[in-house]
Protein backbone atom coordinates (compact mmCIF):
# COMPACT_ATOMS: atom_id res chain seq x y z
CA UNK A 1 0.00 0.00 0.00
CA UNK A 2 2.82 2.40 0.89
CA UNK A 3 4.40 1.71 -2.50
CA UNK A 4 1.21 2.76 -4.27
CA UNK A 5 1.06 5.98 -2.23
CA UNK A 6 4.70 6.77 -2.98
CA UNK A 7 4.14 6.14 -6.69
CA UNK A 8 1.16 8.51 -6.76
CA UNK A 9 3.06 11.16 -4.82
CA UNK A 10 5.90 11.00 -7.33
CA UNK A 11 3.44 11.65 -10.14
CA UNK A 12 2.10 14.84 -8.57
CA UNK A 13 5.16 16.12 -6.69
CA UNK A 14 7.25 18.81 -8.34
CA UNK A 15 9.58 17.41 -11.01
CA UNK A 16 13.11 18.11 -9.81
CA UNK A 17 15.00 16.35 -12.59
CA UNK A 18 16.26 19.63 -14.14
CA UNK A 19 18.19 20.19 -10.88
CA UNK A 20 20.57 17.43 -11.94
CA UNK A 21 22.01 19.88 -14.48
CA UNK A 22 24.54 21.93 -12.52
CA UNK A 23 24.39 25.26 -14.45
CA UNK A 24 20.60 25.26 -14.34
CA UNK A 25 20.62 24.36 -10.65
CA UNK A 26 22.97 27.26 -9.86
CA UNK A 27 20.92 29.63 -12.02
CA UNK A 28 17.68 28.65 -10.26
CA UNK A 29 19.08 28.90 -6.73
CA UNK A 30 20.86 32.16 -7.52
CA UNK A 31 17.69 33.61 -8.99
CA UNK A 32 15.67 32.47 -5.97
CA UNK A 33 17.99 34.04 -3.42
CA UNK A 34 18.44 37.31 -5.32
CA UNK A 35 14.68 37.57 -6.00
CA UNK A 36 14.02 37.59 -2.26
CA UNK A 37 16.30 40.61 -2.05
CA UNK A 38 14.52 42.23 -5.01
CA UNK A 39 11.16 41.83 -3.28
CA UNK A 40 12.60 43.15 -0.02
CA UNK A 41 13.84 46.28 -1.79
CA UNK A 42 10.46 46.78 -3.51
CA UNK A 43 8.70 46.88 -0.15
CA UNK A 44 11.36 49.10 1.42
CA UNK A 45 11.24 51.61 -1.45
CA UNK A 46 7.46 51.99 -1.17
CA UNK A 47 7.69 52.49 2.59
CA UNK A 48 10.57 54.99 2.33
CA UNK A 49 8.91 57.04 -0.43
CA UNK A 50 5.77 57.34 1.69
CA UNK A 51 7.85 58.25 4.76
CA UNK A 52 9.59 61.03 2.79
CA UNK A 53 6.52 62.47 1.05
CA UNK A 54 3.52 61.38 3.11
CA UNK A 55 1.73 60.95 -0.23
CA UNK A 56 0.28 57.84 -1.84
CA UNK A 57 0.55 59.64 -5.18
CA UNK A 58 4.34 59.53 -4.97
CA UNK A 59 4.18 55.87 -4.05
CA UNK A 60 1.96 55.35 -7.09
CA UNK A 61 4.59 57.01 -9.31
CA UNK A 62 6.85 54.04 -8.57
CA UNK A 63 4.58 52.12 -10.97
CA UNK A 64 5.50 54.12 -14.08
CA UNK A 65 9.12 54.30 -12.91
CA UNK A 66 9.14 50.50 -13.00
CA UNK A 67 6.89 49.84 -15.98
CA UNK A 68 8.34 52.19 -18.61
CA UNK A 69 11.88 50.73 -18.44
CA UNK A 70 10.39 47.22 -18.34
CA UNK A 71 8.56 47.82 -21.61
CA UNK A 72 11.34 49.67 -23.43
CA UNK A 73 14.33 47.67 -22.27
CA UNK A 74 12.41 44.40 -22.08
CA UNK A 75 11.83 44.51 -25.84
CA UNK A 76 15.34 45.80 -26.52
CA UNK A 77 16.97 43.37 -24.10
CA UNK A 78 15.19 40.47 -25.76
CA UNK A 79 16.51 41.57 -29.16
CA UNK A 80 20.05 41.87 -27.80
CA UNK A 81 19.76 38.41 -26.22
CA UNK A 82 19.25 36.98 -29.71
CA UNK A 83 22.44 38.59 -31.01
CA UNK A 84 25.11 38.28 -28.29
CA UNK A 85 26.47 35.84 -25.76
CA UNK A 86 23.59 35.49 -23.30
CA UNK A 87 25.88 34.84 -20.37
CA UNK A 88 27.64 38.18 -20.91
CA UNK A 89 24.33 40.01 -21.30
CA UNK A 90 22.99 38.45 -18.10
CA UNK A 91 26.07 39.66 -16.22
CA UNK A 92 25.72 43.16 -17.67
CA UNK A 93 22.05 43.49 -16.75
CA UNK A 94 22.74 42.12 -13.28
CA UNK A 95 25.43 44.75 -12.66
CA UNK A 96 23.04 47.51 -13.76
CA UNK A 97 20.41 46.34 -11.25
CA UNK A 98 23.01 45.89 -8.50
CA UNK A 99 24.35 49.42 -9.05
CA UNK A 100 20.85 50.84 -8.60
CA UNK A 101 20.46 48.99 -5.29
CA UNK A 102 23.80 50.41 -4.15
CA UNK A 103 22.50 53.90 -4.93
CA UNK A 104 19.42 53.23 -2.79
CA UNK A 105 21.68 51.97 0.01
CA UNK A 106 23.95 55.04 -0.10
CA UNK A 107 20.91 57.34 -0.29
CA UNK A 108 19.39 55.72 2.81
CA UNK A 109 22.68 55.92 4.72
CA UNK A 110 23.15 59.59 3.79
CA UNK A 111 19.75 60.63 5.15
CA UNK A 112 19.26 62.78 2.04
CA UNK A 113 15.56 61.94 1.71
CA UNK A 114 15.31 62.87 -1.97
CA UNK A 115 12.41 61.15 -3.69
CA UNK A 116 13.72 61.99 -7.16
CA UNK A 117 16.93 60.08 -6.50
CA UNK A 118 14.83 57.11 -5.47
CA UNK A 119 12.65 57.25 -8.59
CA UNK A 120 15.72 57.34 -10.82
CA UNK A 121 17.31 54.45 -8.92
CA UNK A 122 14.11 52.42 -9.24
CA UNK A 123 14.00 53.11 -12.99
CA UNK A 124 17.63 51.99 -13.37
CA UNK A 125 16.98 48.86 -11.31
CA UNK A 126 13.95 48.11 -13.49
CA UNK A 127 16.17 48.53 -16.57
CA UNK A 128 18.56 45.89 -15.27
CA UNK A 129 15.67 43.57 -14.51
CA UNK A 130 14.24 44.17 -18.00
CA UNK A 131 17.53 43.00 -19.51
CA UNK A 132 18.14 39.99 -17.27
CA UNK A 133 14.63 38.53 -17.22
CA UNK A 134 14.22 37.77 -20.96
CA UNK A 135 17.86 36.73 -21.16
CA UNK A 136 17.42 34.20 -18.35
CA UNK A 137 14.26 32.86 -19.98
CA UNK A 138 16.05 32.43 -23.31
CA UNK A 139 18.94 30.62 -21.59
CA UNK A 140 16.86 27.82 -20.06
CA UNK A 141 16.21 25.84 -23.29
CA UNK A 142 19.98 25.88 -23.89
CA UNK A 143 20.69 24.34 -20.49
CA UNK A 144 18.04 21.62 -20.24
CA UNK A 145 16.66 19.11 -22.77
CA UNK A 146 13.41 20.11 -24.48
CA UNK A 147 11.38 17.49 -22.61
CA UNK A 148 12.49 19.04 -19.30
CA UNK A 149 11.72 22.68 -20.16
CA UNK A 150 8.22 22.57 -18.60
CA UNK A 151 9.65 21.15 -15.37
CA UNK A 152 12.39 23.79 -15.35
CA UNK A 153 9.83 26.56 -15.83
CA UNK A 154 7.71 25.15 -13.00
CA UNK A 155 10.72 25.29 -10.68
CA UNK A 156 11.40 28.87 -11.79
CA UNK A 157 7.87 30.04 -11.06
CA UNK A 158 7.86 28.12 -7.78
CA UNK A 159 11.06 29.83 -6.65
CA UNK A 160 9.70 33.24 -7.70
CA UNK A 161 6.46 32.61 -5.81
CA UNK A 162 8.41 31.67 -2.68
CA UNK A 163 10.37 34.90 -3.05
CA UNK A 164 7.12 36.85 -3.39
CA UNK A 165 6.02 35.46 -0.02
CA UNK A 166 9.36 35.49 1.84
CA UNK A 167 10.66 38.84 0.55
CA UNK A 168 7.86 41.04 1.95
CA UNK A 169 7.81 39.09 5.22
CA UNK A 170 11.56 39.55 5.57
CA UNK A 171 11.15 43.23 4.69
CA UNK A 172 8.79 43.70 7.63
CA UNK A 173 11.33 42.20 10.01
CA UNK A 174 14.32 44.10 8.61
CA UNK A 175 12.54 47.45 8.41
CA UNK A 176 11.27 47.10 11.97
CA UNK A 177 14.68 46.21 13.38
CA UNK A 178 17.20 48.00 11.18
CA UNK A 179 15.56 50.51 8.85
CA UNK A 180 15.77 51.16 5.12
CA UNK A 181 19.55 50.97 4.79
CA UNK A 182 19.60 47.47 6.27
CA UNK A 183 16.94 46.38 3.82
CA UNK A 184 18.97 47.59 0.83
CA UNK A 185 22.17 46.14 2.30
CA UNK A 186 20.48 42.76 2.60
CA UNK A 187 19.48 42.97 -1.06
CA UNK A 188 23.04 43.88 -2.07
CA UNK A 189 24.35 40.80 -0.25
CA UNK A 190 21.68 38.42 -1.54
CA UNK A 191 22.36 39.64 -5.08
CA UNK A 192 25.72 37.87 -4.91
CA UNK A 193 24.05 34.48 -5.31
CA UNK A 194 22.50 35.40 -8.65
CA UNK A 195 25.69 37.00 -9.90
CA UNK A 196 27.75 33.94 -8.96
CA UNK A 197 25.33 31.70 -10.87
CA UNK A 198 25.65 33.91 -13.97
CA UNK A 199 29.45 33.90 -13.77
CA UNK A 200 29.48 30.08 -13.68
CA UNK A 201 27.32 29.70 -16.80
CA UNK A 202 28.95 28.32 -19.95
CA UNK A 203 29.42 30.55 -22.98
CA UNK A 204 26.04 30.89 -24.73
CA UNK A 205 26.72 32.36 -28.17
CA UNK A 206 23.65 32.95 -30.38
CA UNK A 207 22.48 30.18 -32.73
CA UNK A 208 20.87 30.47 -36.15
CA UNK A 209 20.48 33.72 -38.06
CA UNK A 210 21.78 36.68 -36.07
CA UNK A 211 19.93 39.98 -36.43
CA UNK A 212 21.52 43.25 -35.38
CA UNK A 213 19.71 44.40 -32.21
CA UNK A 214 17.64 47.53 -32.66
CA UNK A 215 14.21 48.72 -33.70
CA UNK A 216 14.17 46.55 -36.81
CA UNK A 217 15.05 43.48 -34.78
CA UNK A 218 12.24 44.23 -32.32
CA UNK A 219 9.78 44.74 -35.20
CA UNK A 220 10.90 41.43 -36.73
CA UNK A 221 10.12 39.74 -33.42
CA UNK A 222 6.66 41.31 -33.27
CA UNK A 223 6.06 40.32 -36.90
CA UNK A 224 7.04 36.74 -36.04
CA UNK A 225 4.47 36.73 -33.21
CA UNK A 226 1.76 38.09 -35.51
CA UNK A 227 2.47 35.33 -38.03
CA UNK A 228 2.42 32.47 -35.52
CA UNK A 229 -1.10 31.86 -34.13
CA UNK A 230 0.15 29.55 -31.38
CA UNK A 231 2.65 32.12 -30.09
CA UNK A 232 0.19 34.99 -30.50
CA UNK A 233 -2.51 33.19 -28.54
CA UNK A 234 -0.14 32.42 -25.67
CA UNK A 235 0.12 36.20 -25.19
CA UNK A 236 -3.56 36.90 -25.83
CA UNK A 237 -4.84 34.49 -23.18
CA UNK A 238 -2.38 35.94 -20.66
CA UNK A 239 -3.58 39.49 -21.28
CA UNK A 240 -7.20 38.36 -20.95
CA UNK A 241 -6.43 36.63 -17.65
CA UNK A 242 -4.68 39.60 -16.07
CA UNK A 243 -6.50 42.56 -17.59
CA UNK A 244 -10.00 41.28 -16.81
CA UNK A 245 -9.70 39.10 -13.71
CA UNK A 246 -6.80 40.37 -11.59
CA UNK A 247 -8.49 41.71 -8.40
CA UNK A 248 -5.38 43.14 -6.71
CA UNK A 249 -6.42 46.79 -6.89
CA UNK A 250 -9.67 45.95 -5.08
CA UNK A 251 -8.03 44.46 -1.98
CA UNK A 252 -8.05 47.72 0.04
CA UNK A 253 -11.74 48.35 -0.66
CA UNK A 254 -12.64 44.72 0.04
CA UNK A 255 -10.70 44.89 3.32
CA UNK A 256 -12.46 48.10 4.34
CA UNK A 257 -15.98 46.95 3.44
CA UNK A 258 -15.89 43.35 4.59
CA UNK A 259 -13.17 43.12 7.27
CA UNK A 260 -13.24 46.53 8.94
CA UNK A 261 -9.95 47.68 7.44
CA UNK A 262 -7.97 44.98 9.25
CA UNK A 263 -4.27 45.06 8.36
CA UNK A 264 -4.11 41.31 8.99
CA UNK A 265 -6.91 40.68 6.50
CA UNK A 266 -5.20 42.92 3.94
CA UNK A 267 -1.94 41.00 4.43
CA UNK A 268 -3.67 37.66 3.84
CA UNK A 269 -5.38 38.97 0.72
CA UNK A 270 -2.10 40.33 -0.62
CA UNK A 271 -0.31 37.01 -0.08
CA UNK A 272 -3.13 34.66 -1.10
CA UNK A 273 -2.36 34.28 -4.81
CA UNK A 274 1.35 33.72 -4.16
CA UNK A 275 0.54 31.13 -1.46
CA UNK A 276 -1.53 29.19 -3.98
CA UNK A 277 1.26 29.39 -6.54
CA UNK A 278 3.75 27.91 -4.07
CA UNK A 279 1.38 25.05 -3.25
CA UNK A 280 0.79 24.36 -6.94
CA UNK A 281 4.50 24.37 -7.63
CA UNK A 282 5.08 21.71 -4.99
CA UNK A 283 2.39 19.51 -6.56
CA UNK A 284 3.25 20.16 -10.20
CA UNK A 285 4.72 16.84 -11.32
CA UNK A 286 1.84 16.32 -13.76
CA UNK A 287 2.18 19.69 -15.51
CA UNK A 288 4.96 18.67 -17.88
CA UNK A 289 3.04 15.58 -19.01
CA UNK A 290 0.16 17.58 -20.51
CA UNK A 291 0.42 17.49 -24.31
CA UNK A 292 -2.56 19.56 -25.49
CA UNK A 293 -1.26 22.74 -23.92
CA UNK A 294 -3.38 25.11 -26.03
CA UNK A 295 -6.69 23.59 -24.89
CA UNK A 296 -5.30 23.17 -21.37
CA UNK A 297 -4.35 26.86 -21.20
CA UNK A 298 -7.81 27.90 -22.37
CA UNK A 299 -9.53 25.74 -19.75
CA UNK A 300 -7.36 26.73 -16.78
CA UNK A 301 -7.59 30.46 -17.52
CA UNK A 302 -11.38 30.12 -17.72
CA UNK A 303 -11.21 28.40 -14.31
CA UNK A 304 -9.03 31.26 -13.02
CA UNK A 305 -11.73 33.74 -14.04
CA UNK A 306 -14.51 31.70 -12.44
CA UNK A 307 -12.53 31.24 -9.22
CA UNK A 308 -11.85 34.97 -8.95
CA UNK A 309 -15.54 35.69 -9.59
CA UNK A 310 -16.58 33.25 -6.83
CA UNK A 311 -14.14 34.89 -4.40
CA UNK A 312 -16.06 38.16 -4.69
CA UNK A 313 -19.01 36.58 -2.84
CA UNK A 314 -17.00 34.80 -0.11
CA UNK A 315 -17.86 36.24 3.29
CA UNK A 316 -15.38 34.58 5.70
CA UNK A 317 -11.77 35.65 5.24
CA UNK A 318 -10.54 32.06 5.15
CA UNK A 319 -12.82 31.23 2.21
CA UNK A 320 -11.86 34.34 0.28
CA UNK A 321 -8.15 33.63 0.79
CA UNK A 322 -8.65 29.97 -0.13
CA UNK A 323 -10.39 30.83 -3.40
CA UNK A 324 -7.71 33.35 -4.32
CA UNK A 325 -5.04 30.76 -3.46
CA UNK A 326 -6.76 28.31 -5.81
CA UNK A 327 -6.63 31.05 -8.43
CA UNK A 328 -2.93 31.51 -7.74
CA UNK A 329 -2.35 27.78 -8.20
CA UNK A 330 -4.17 27.89 -11.53
CA UNK A 331 -2.18 30.96 -12.57
CA UNK A 332 1.14 29.20 -11.92
CA UNK A 333 0.12 26.23 -14.08
CA UNK A 334 -0.98 28.51 -16.92
CA UNK A 335 2.26 30.52 -16.66
CA UNK A 336 4.33 27.34 -16.98
CA UNK A 337 2.51 26.28 -20.16
CA UNK A 338 2.69 29.76 -21.70
CA UNK A 339 6.40 30.00 -21.04
CA UNK A 340 7.04 26.46 -22.28
CA UNK A 341 5.22 27.11 -25.56
CA UNK A 342 7.37 30.18 -26.18
CA UNK A 343 10.64 28.47 -25.32
CA UNK A 344 10.06 25.28 -27.31
CA UNK A 345 8.03 26.53 -30.28
CA UNK A 346 10.10 29.56 -31.22
CA UNK A 347 13.56 29.02 -32.80
CA UNK A 348 16.58 29.98 -30.73
CA UNK A 349 17.25 33.14 -32.74
CA UNK A 350 13.81 34.42 -31.68
CA UNK A 351 13.75 33.26 -28.06
CA UNK A 352 15.23 36.39 -26.56
CA UNK A 353 12.67 38.60 -28.28
CA UNK A 354 9.85 36.23 -27.32
CA UNK A 355 10.97 36.39 -23.69
CA UNK A 356 11.15 40.18 -23.89
CA UNK A 357 7.55 40.39 -25.09
CA UNK A 358 6.54 37.79 -22.49
CA UNK A 359 8.03 39.92 -19.72
CA UNK A 360 6.28 43.05 -21.01
CA UNK A 361 2.96 41.18 -21.05
CA UNK A 362 3.55 39.70 -17.60
CA UNK A 363 4.48 43.12 -16.20
CA UNK A 364 1.86 45.11 -18.09
CA UNK A 365 -1.12 42.76 -17.82
CA UNK A 366 -1.59 43.06 -14.04
CA UNK A 367 -1.22 46.84 -14.26
CA UNK A 368 -3.93 46.95 -16.91
CA UNK A 369 -5.94 44.79 -14.54
CA UNK A 370 -5.40 47.30 -11.74
CA UNK A 371 -6.65 50.11 -13.98
CA UNK A 372 -9.65 48.08 -15.16
CA UNK A 373 -10.58 47.02 -11.63
CA UNK A 374 -10.27 50.50 -10.17
CA UNK A 375 -12.24 52.16 -12.96
CA UNK A 376 -15.08 49.63 -12.97
CA UNK A 377 -15.30 49.64 -9.16
CA UNK A 378 -15.68 53.43 -9.23
CA UNK A 379 -18.39 53.16 -11.87
CA UNK A 380 -20.32 50.05 -10.80
CA UNK A 381 -19.18 49.11 -7.29
CA UNK A 382 -16.84 46.56 -5.71
CA UNK A 383 -18.69 43.29 -6.34
CA UNK A 384 -19.65 43.98 -9.99
CA UNK A 385 -16.06 45.01 -10.74
CA UNK A 386 -14.54 41.97 -9.00
CA UNK A 387 -16.97 39.23 -10.06
CA UNK A 388 -17.78 40.76 -13.44
CA UNK A 389 -14.13 40.87 -14.41
CA UNK A 390 -13.70 37.19 -13.60
CA UNK A 391 -16.77 36.19 -15.60
CA UNK A 392 -15.75 38.29 -18.60
CA UNK A 393 -12.30 36.67 -18.46
CA UNK A 394 -13.80 33.16 -18.54
CA UNK A 395 -16.05 33.93 -21.50
CA UNK A 396 -13.44 35.78 -23.54
CA UNK A 397 -10.71 33.18 -23.11
CA UNK A 398 -13.05 30.33 -24.11
CA UNK A 399 -14.16 32.22 -27.22
CA UNK A 400 -10.61 33.27 -28.18
CA UNK A 401 -8.83 30.02 -27.33
CA UNK A 402 -11.28 27.67 -29.00
CA UNK A 403 -11.71 29.88 -32.07
CA UNK A 404 -8.10 29.48 -33.24
CA UNK A 405 -7.64 25.98 -34.71
CA UNK A 406 -3.82 25.94 -34.49
CA UNK A 407 -3.93 26.82 -30.80
CA UNK A 408 -6.78 24.43 -30.10
CA UNK A 409 -4.93 21.53 -31.77
CA UNK A 410 -1.48 22.36 -30.44
CA UNK A 411 0.27 19.22 -29.20
CA UNK A 412 3.64 19.69 -27.49
CA UNK A 413 4.57 16.04 -28.08
CA UNK A 414 4.51 16.33 -31.87
CA UNK A 415 6.04 19.78 -32.10
CA UNK A 416 8.72 20.22 -34.76
CA UNK A 417 11.29 21.49 -32.31
CA UNK A 418 14.42 23.30 -33.44
CA UNK A 419 17.42 21.12 -32.74
CA UNK A 420 19.26 23.69 -30.71
CA UNK A 421 18.71 22.55 -27.13
CA UNK A 422 22.23 21.49 -26.31
CA UNK A 423 22.74 20.07 -22.86
CA UNK A 424 26.17 19.04 -24.10
CA UNK A 425 27.16 22.71 -23.86
CA UNK A 426 27.03 22.39 -20.08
Amino acid sequence: MSGVVQSRLKRVAVDTRPLRIAPYRRLLLGQGVSFIGFQLTSVAVSAQVYAITGSSLWVGLLGPANLIPLVVFGLWGGAVADAVDRRRLLLTGSLVAWTATLVLLLHAWSGLGNVYVMLVAVAVQSTGFAITSPTRGAIIPRLVPTERVAAANTLNFLVSSVGTVVGPLLAGIVLASGGYAWAYLTDVILFGAGFYAAVRLPRLAPLGEIARPGLRSVVDGLRYIAGQPIVMMSFVVDIIAMAFAMPRALYPEMTAERFGGSAVAFGWLSASIAIGAVAAGLLSGWVGRVRRQGVALTVVIALWGLTVAAAAFAQPLWLLVTLLAVGGAIDLVSAVWRQTILQTYAPDEMRGRMQGVFMVVVAGGPRLGDLRAGATASAFGLIPAWAGGGLVCAVLVLVAGLAVPAFRRYDAAVLHRPKDARPSEV
